[in-house]
This record gives C-alpha cells, sequence and structure tokens, in this order.
C-alpha cells in the first residue's frame, strides 16, 4: 500500500514496542531504487547496492527487534523545494488541514509523523527542508550541525550546506531518531541558561506565542530571556541561497539539461535560475558566510541559543504555495552551519506556532533538552 505520504511502504506496522522508521527517498536503502521524487530519476534507477551510512542505527536497532523500517517517504523533487507539492508522486496531506501545503522539502517524512504513521522520520536540511514541513505539520524537526551525521548515500543538493536530521512528533522521540542517525549521540544533557530572543517580522500572535513558551521557560529553570540583534540575518539569507542554488545547479545541470520538460515545473525553472549564478557570486557568498559565522560565534559566547519564529505566519494555502518561500527563517544557520530545532508552541492565533532554537555548532543534546522543557511548559496540544 502506497500514499501521496510514501513512495515505498514496506508493510503497515501498528503502534507497539518498536519504533517505527520513515525514511526519506534520497537516503539510499539497500535492494531499493533512490528516487529523490523524480520521476526522471526513478526511471532508470536500479536498486542501491547498500545502504547510506546513516541507517546503520536504525538497522542495528530493527536486527534487535527495537526498530522497523517503515518505507521510504515521498519529497519535493530533488529534495529543491519548501512547499512539499510534488506532480509525481502527489502531495502529502497537512493532517492539521489538507488545504495548506505539507512544507518541504521533507514533506512525507512529517506528514508520516504528524498523522501517526511513523514515530520517527529521517529527513534532509539544505535550506530548512526538516524544519519548514516540520512548521506547517506542527512536529519537531532538528536540523543538525554539518557533518555530524554522514552523508554518504544521501543524494545531494548542494553539499556544502546539506544535512541529515530526524522529525518525530515530540522532542524526546527525535533524540531517539537522532540517536539512530549519530550513535555518538549520548542524550539530552543540560538545558540552555540564556537564550538570546531575536526579532525576526512576523505575525503580533507568532510573537506573543514565542515570547509565552520562553517565559514559561525561564521561569520553571531559572533560565534567562534577553532580546539580542543579528544586524547580518538578510545578508546572510540571500548568500545562503546563493550558494545553495549554484550548488544545486553543479549537482543537476545534466539532468537538467536533459530532461527540463520532465522535471517539475517549478523545479526546472529553480535550475534555469540557478545557471546564471556566476563563480565571482558564489565566492562573495561565502565571504559572507565567514563574518555570519563569526558573528553568531560572538552572540553565543554571551547565549547558549537564539530562540526566532520559523514561520513569519501560517503555512499557505496550496494554491498559494509559493508564499512559503517568503516567510521562512531558517538558511542563514545551514549557512553557518550549526544545529536548529523547530518545535510547536502554542498559540493563540490560526495555527500551532513554531519555535526555532539554534545554537553553536555540536549543540544539539543541550538543544534537545532545552526543547523538551519548552515543550512542556508551553501548553501545546495536538490539535
Amino acid at each position: 500500500m502506497t500514499s501521496a505520504t510514501w513512495i515505498v511502504r514496506f508493510d503497515e506496522p501498528g503502534r507497539g514496542t518498536r519504533l517505527r522508521v520513515a525514511v526519506k527517498d534520497l537516503i539510499d536503502m539497500e535492494g531499493v531504487p533512490t528516487t529523490n521524487g523524480s520521476r526522471v530519476i526513478a526511471a532508470s534507477a536500479l536498486p542501491a547496492a547498500a545502504d547510506a551510512t546513516c541507517l546503520a542505527g536504525a538497522r542495528a536497532a530493527a536486527s534487535r527487534g527495537d526498530a522497523v523500517i517503515a518505507g521510504k517517504t515521498n519529497l519535493h523533487e530533488l529534495a529543491y523545494g519548501v512547499t512539499g507539492i510534488n506532480p509525481w508522486y502527489g502531495t502529502p496531506v497537512n493532517p492539521l488541514d489538507p488545504s495548506r501545503v505539507p512544507g518541504g522539502s521533507s514533506s512525507g517524512s512529517a506528514v508520516a509523523v504528524a498523522s501517526g504513521e511513523a514515530d520517527v522520520a529521517y529527513g534532509s536540511d539544505t535550506g530548512g527542508s526538516i524544519r519548514i514541513p516540520a512548521a506547517c505539520c506542527a512536529v519537531v524537526g532538528l536540523k543538525t550541525t554539518r557533518g555530524r551525521v554522514s552523508l554518504e548515500g544521501v543524494a545531494p543538493l548542494a553539499p556544502s550546506l546539506d544535512t541529515v536530521g530526524p522529525l518525530a512528533l515530540t522532542v524526546e522521540r527525535a533524540a531517539q531518531g537522532l540517536a539512530l542517525m549519530d550513535q555518538s549521540f549520548a542524550g539530552m544533557t543540560e538545558p540552555v541558561p540564556v537564550i538570546g530572543r531575536l526579532r525576526l517580522p512576523a505575525g503580533a500572535w507568532i510573537d506573543a506565542a514565542l515570547d509565552h513558551a520562553l517565559a514559561a521557560y525561564a521561569a520553571s529553570t531559572g533560565a534567562r530571556v534577553v532580546d539580542v540583534a543579528l544586524p547580518m540575518w538578510s545578508e546572510a539569507t540571500h548568500a545562503a541561497m546563493t550558494i545553495l542554488s549554484a550548488e544545486a545547479w553543479t549537482a543537476h545541470a545534466e539532468l537538467w539539461r536533459e530532461h527540463a520538460s520532465d522535471l517539475s515545473a517549478d523545479v526546472a525553472r529553480r535550475l534555469e535560475l540557478a545557471s546564471l549564478i556566476s563563480q565571482d557570486e558564489v565566492v562573495a557568498a561565502w565571504e559572507v558566510g565567514r563574518d555570519w559565522a563569526a558573528a553568531l560565534c560572538t552572540l553565543f559566547e554571551s547565549v547558549g541559543a537564539v530562540a526566532l519564529p520559523l514561520l513569519a505566519d501560517e503555512p499557505p494555502a496550496i494554491a498559494q504555495a509559493a508564499r512559503l518561500s517568503e516567510i521562512r527563517y531558517t538558511a542563514p544557520f545551514n549557512l553557518s552551519g550549526g544545529p536548529a530545532l523547530a518545535l510547536p508552541v502554542a498559540s493563540a492565533g490560526p495555527w500551532p506556532a513554531c519555535l526555532q532554537l539554534a545554537g553553536p555548532p555540536h549543540s544539539e543534546e543541550a538543544l534537545l533538552a532545552t526543547g523538551a522543557i519548552i515543550e512542556k511548559v508551553s501548553g501545546f496540544a495536538r490539535y
């Protein structure tokens, strides 16, 4: 049985003692073709000769009877888009509101956990592709530190920015997912004692929800929340997208030249525009990236994490899907390379707000510990 959530469904394990694991279909799995959400690639794809390295933990858990791999999930074609709309395999249905986008590119992974069909899902995040669908589907998503989880056997989009990380209903489950991907992960540590609140343009109901959740965290832990500024935010966003697009063109130029008319219209157009980016623009973008990373490093000397919105507004309807690119706050953390956690918090608005917590490289343990407390005290309940 398959649905738009899944490209391949191996079985239908019910809830039980085994962790049900979903895997985004740009991650190689021995004996199964990797489609990357593309009918062009699927047409000639052979079964993978070996698992991607990041599947080793899930395979080990499955061999012990602690987990089962439920299938491979759908995605925005080539992982090159944020809406999650896929004309070839269908668009995964957002379980909170079928009229709205599921977010992408890890759309199937987010929907699998949001709908209760998986406990943990593997996703990839190059410019927000784990965190954006997490926000759209009101689940937890973790962009990991660049290089922490092996990319061997993972189809590239922009290798300098690509990461693999977990999605789940809860922070605890997300931590279990990270443990499968990175077997050096020993669990959550101490929560962050000082959080820097970065205020970016967003709906008043989102700001109020984030402030309430952070205040509840401070009250329960004695932590401090202080306002911070990052003047390079817009510049870093532009630089990240320049690098992402240039590397996506390098990865998929031949595919576009031979099969542009057989790709999703939005993906084909994005690749066409990416082909126009000059090497000088890429060099300039990396110069911005170095300055941006230095600015964050300085900030993290005084705060343990930065808190900000993930989306500036509620997820758009499918008919207005392109708007999602305009309201996301994600790519600068791909440029700097550090981790970022997305988690839903209660709001008085039309949708759960999504709080993004970003930290210095290899601070996943503290971010997850902090997120677990915020999750507990923020008052969020799944609708």
